[in-house]
């Protein structure tokens, strides 16, 4: 089946996501990075496919979904919590296994433990952490937030995606294909001609507006669900110490906790070849029962 690309109004923005399988399928949300899209995932959601419903959404400010209008108080992760809950709702979705990269992991962590909306308590079956975790390093916050507040600008699509290349090596190896995927499917162009990743610059001040956002031990240590950690092996925004604490507490302490490092990969596997895939497959398949 051919992936449906659809639109939805959650907490009153229109927000973009792709919906992948059949609707009577188990649910399998995939949710992308901070300044990335949905169809980041279109490789795993492609395998997926044939046993899972996979709904992989544009953030807010991101790709084809709407730009924030109050940019201090949505760009957090409490709002992009609504604005799961939202969709959740609309999509009918009562039950849903969650594969979150990077800030897709976080916003599935504060989801799952039902902290910020209470109706999502529950509603993820197991969560699935893509080089993301309760605490992140703060040098590399710090290199997040030069970038991602000013993206750069390019007179051509062929110069951006050679950007992308280099910005985004940690990703592991992806076929030229895939590069231009990346390329155009999260690229805008500007009033002067020239053309810049598809993300609002705004979304940057979480950080500057909310230092600790993405410090969620609370949240995880509410989390009783399955929960796996692939943390990318030359990652430098998950530390072995950050995954050593998370085995120490909430999920952890309890058992439902696996933790994998992924060779060949920083911040953060892009969940593309068939290597990760197994390790998503015999996730779900142990979550699923």
């Amino acid at each position: 089946m051919q992936p449906r690309s659809r639109y939805a109004t959650c907490a009153g923005y229109e927000i973009h996501y792709m919906e992948w399988g059949e609707r009577d399928a188990p649910v399998v949300v995939a949710w992308h990075g901070l300044a990335r899209t949905g169809r980041d995932m279109d490789p795993l959601a492609a395998h997926l496919a044939n046993r899972y419903r996979v709904i992989c959404p544009d953030t807010l400010g991101r790709g084809l979904s709407q730009w924030s209008r109050q940019p201090d108080v949505d760009y957090t992760l409490r709002f992009y919590a609504r604005l799961a809950a939202d969709l959740f709702a609309q999509l009918g979705i009562e039950q849903a296994h969650w594969i979150g990269t990077s800030m897709g992991g976080a916003i599935g962590t504060v989801c799952a433990s039902g902290l910020f909306e209470p109706a999502l308590k529950g509603a993820i079956r197991s969560l699935l952490l893509n080089d993301n975790a309760p605490e992140l390093a703060a040098p590399a916050l710090e290199r997040i937030k030069a970038y991602a507040g000013s993206p750069p600008a390019f007179a051509t699509v062929a110069e951006l995606e050679a950007f992308f290349r280099q910005v985004y090596a940690p990703y592991g190896w992806l076929p030229d294909a895939q590069w231009r995927l990346l390329t155009e499917s999260s690229v805008r162009r500007l009033p002067d001609g020239r053309v810049t990743p598809h993300y609002d610059p705004a979304m940057v001040r979480q950080f500057t507006q909310h230092a600790n956002d993405y410090l969620i031990w609370e949240h995880y240590d509410a989390l009783d669900l399955p929960v796996l950690c692939l943390r990318g092996a030359d990652s430098d925004l998950v530390l072995p110490a950050t995954t050593a604490a998370m085995r120490s507490r909430g999920p952890g302490v309890r058992g439902q906790l696996e933790v994998v490092e992924v060779p060949g990969c920083g911040h953060a596997p892009a969940l593309n070849v068939a290597d990760q895939w197994a390790l998503v497959d015999a996730f779900l398949a142990r979550a699923q029962g």
